[in-house]
């Protein structure tokens, strides 16, 4: 079978991800309030020029219990470990390359650019002469989640990076340091 058309056999491990913030904050001596201020200072300057306030801890914690999470609240999650996204994927995991973050100093912060995504998903779905039901049923989600990439700011983890897999490329290429 096609591998555009075979149903995709990976999935990223959120709870993979909680568990190894929790490691290193552990090991680090932080309670979930000192990783909520890491966090934030990892942005310090955009931070307070946006006057943003750290992420909560208590959000932190039931992240870590519940281990799933949208695209953009793993973003500094990753950066804080120093991992990309691959790092956590399980299943028939496509290679792609180089998977490494972009980097990004205290006056930035990263994000997804889901609108780029959508772009290179639809695409290839075009160039395979591929309906978005196909590439739905191809990813085990409607067609409506994946067009709604056009226009959305978040996502989920697990559907963005079951689509950068299916794309055969690296999260990095959609994930830009920004000023806002």
């Amino acid at each position: 079978m096609d591998h555009a058309l075979a149903p995709t056999r990976v999935s990223f491990d959120g709870e993979a991800l909680m568990r190894a913030v929790d490691e290193k904050r552990s090991h680090r001596g932080l309670a979930w309030r000192g990783l909520a201020v890491e966090l934030w200072d990892q942005s310090a300057e955009l931070n307070a020029r946006l006057g943003d306030d750290a992420l909560c801890p208590g959000a932190l914690h039931r992240t870590a219990l519940r281990g799933t999470m949208s695209c953009q609240y793993a973003l500094p999650l990753l950066r804080w470990l120093g991992r990309p996204p691959e790092d956590f994927l399980v299943g028939d995991v496509v290679d792609v390359g180089d998977t490494g973050l972009p980097p990004a100093g205290p006056d930035k912060r990263l994000r997804w650019d889901l609108a780029e995504l959508y772009v290179d998903l639809d695409r290839r779905r075009a160039d395979l002469g591929l309906t978005w039901a196909a590439v739905g049923a191809s990813l085990d989600c409607s067609p409506g989640r994946l067009t709604n990439l056009r226009s959305a700011q978040l996502a989920d983890m697990g559907l963005v990076m079951q689509v950068t897999q299916w794309l055969a490329r690296p999260a990095a290429r959609y994930i830009h340091p920004t000023d806002w």
